[in-house]
């Protein structure tokens, strides 16, 4: 059986936590590479990862259209914090 929105989202929003390094400090943020610029990228993430987390526990459910978008960036995303070495692909 396919999980809802709902359910896919949470499993979503727990990867995005455990994959990308939200506890680092800037000057390790900035210090190596700059390909997009990936403290611009940690404070998106971190913004949408909140509110997508209110929003869930507010029991507004996202449609397949939002999920599949934020999907999708963060996939994009996680990608270039891979081209800076802050995550392995």
């Amino acid at each position: 059986m396919k999980p809802t929105t709902t359910e896919a989202m949470t499993t979503l929003l727990n990867q995005i936590n455990k994959a990308l390094p939200f506890g680092m400090a800037e000057a390790e943020i900035c210090a190596g590479k700059c390909i997009g610029c990936p403290k611009k990228l940690m404070e998106y993430m971190s913004m949408e990862v909140d509110y997508w987390q209110c929003r869930l526990e507010q029991d507004d459910a996202p449609d397949l259209a939002e999920f599949t978008n934020f999907a999708n960036r963060s996939k994009r995303i996680y990608k270039s914090l891979s081209k800076n070495g802050l995550v392995n692909l």
